[in-house]
């Protein structure tokens, strides 16, 4: 009865702008990240812009926990707005981490699997930005969620091999010469793969949503 009830009621929809905005910062995140590994004199320039776009994440989040304790009626459930926006936010404070460890090492010049782990994340930003709107009218959008969300998945998958690829290639290239180099490449390579893993969270977010609304 209360599920009626809730249904006839009207939305906050402010949520999806919210929603919007931290989708845009997201894919400027990614952006940036992608940036940052063409390496060069350029790389702290670009970290320094993944660290501005994390920042303003963090606040879009805040405001998005704000509206839930303050608004009568969601969208969909509570919980399932505070995980979804979590989610994305721990995507792009993933993005910060290999910003940081770029930063901290002083790396300049980055292996091609990390440049194509790099173009991948883009994507994968580009994904969850068309996906989020489609949530509006979630019933009319099922099947374009769900190709959505199967292809951030796969992106993950793709990311996953990247990752083993790269790191067997460091190892190769390293194993008889300076040791920090590898273990500065293999935390850049972690770092990039939980990126993907978070993407691959929101995907999961997305869906959890779409079964309960449908």
């Amino acid at each position: 009865m209360l599920r009626w009830f809730r249904f006839f009621l009207p939305k906050e929809e402010r949520f999806f702008e919210l929603f919007a905005r931290h989708s845009q910062t997201v894919v400027q995140g990614a952006l940036a990240l992608q940036g940052m590994l063409r390496g060069g004199d350029e790389t702290p320039v670009f970290c320094q812009r993944v660290n501005q776009f994390e920042n303003d994440a963090d606040n879009i989040t805040r405001e998005v926990l704000t509206a839930v304790r303050r608004t009568f009626i969601t969208p969909f459930d509570r919980v399932d707005i505070k995980n979804l926006i979590t989610s994305m936010d721990d995507a792009i404070d993933q993005m910060q981490q290999t910003a940081k460890a770029v930063i901290l090492f002083e790396v300049r010049n980055f292996e091609p699997p990390m440049r194509e782990i790099g173009t991948l994340l883009v994507e994968c930003a580009n994904l969850v930005g068309r996906a989020l709107p489609l949530m509006q009218s979630i019933g009319n959008n099922v099947a374009m969620l769900t190709a959505i969300t199967e292809e951030v998945t796969k992106l993950e998958g793709r990311v996953d091999d990247l990752h083993d690829i790269g790191l067997k290639e460091l190892f190769l290239k390293h194993r008889d010469a300076n040791t920090m180099d590898f273990i500065v490449g293999a935390e850049i390579y972690d770092h990039l793969e939980k990126v993907a893993d978070r993407f691959d969270d929101v995907a999961n977010e997305i869906n959890s949503i779409v079964i309960e609304q449908v």
